[in-house]
């Protein structure tokens, strides 16, 4: 598998991926907190985002890449320790636009839930960026 530095530096570890689901994992440590004290919702997002990509990218034909387009995500519960698990699924895949939702959990706990939509383009056409 590639390296993914941001991933591994947020600390985000890809437990499972295939094509059209993926669990990630998040062991909450001291640089993941906001100033008062709970999980900064920005990891709660790049976990969601995270496990976005790894659900999709498994079904990417060859030459194909993906993007986020956009993502909105909904925050339950404030996280102050323990092990973040994000489960993801590709509710529908077009030709150029998958949307995808996330659940994340804390101790079994729904704390957030986040839908989105990834762009899915081959680099050096006219659609890519």
């Amino acid at each position: 598998m590639a390296r993914l530095p941001f991933v591994e530096h947020v600390g985000i570890e890809i437990t499972e991926k295939s094509d059209g689901s993926s669990t990630c994992v998040l062991a909450v440590a001291p640089h993941h907190f906001n100033s008062s004290g709970v999980v900064h919702g920005g990891a709660v997002f790049t976990l969601a985002d995270t496990g976005m990509g790894a659900a999709l990218i498994p079904g990417l034909q060859e030459g194909e890449r993906c993007a986020t387009i956009e993502i909105k995500i909904n925050y339950f519960k404030p996280v102050v320790a323990g092990v973040l698990t994000c489960s993801t699924e590709v509710v529908n895949r077009g030709k150029s636009v998958a949307h995808l939702e996330s659940s994340v959990y804390s101790a079994g706990v729904l704390v957030a839930r986040a839908s989105g939509n990834f762009a899915i383009f081959k680099p050096g056409t006219r659609d890519a960026t």
